[in-house]
């Protein structure tokens, strides 16, 4: 299955590593260098121009990663998240 992300950006609900909210991780510095690090590392993908409010780190490939910065909250992309795993679930 698949949870948008904001604008164009769709993404595989299995490559989600983590939904982080921007502004309460970033208050940690190991956040804030990680994030620092995919921008140099050119992993970071900026899906919309609006006030980012969430970053969520997916795994592409086995050792590629690429992390979103989106401006849909963490408490909504998880919830669309939710909503996959029960879907998937009832499928079963």
């Amino acid at each position: 299955m698949y949870i948008h992300l904001g604008q164009e950006t769709v993404i595989k609900s299995s490559d989600v590593i983590g939904i982080f909210d921007l502004e309460s991780t970033t208050i940690s510095k190991n956040s804030r260098d990680y994030l620092t690090k995919a921008e140099k590392n050119g992993e970071v993908l900026t899906v919309s121009y609006e006030l980012p409010k969430s970053f969520i780190v997916c795994s592409e490939k086995k050792r590629e990663q690429k992390v979103y910065i989106s401006q849909i909250s963490s408490t909504t992309l998880q919830k669309r998240a939710e909503f996959i795993d029960k879907s998937q679930m009832k499928g079963l």
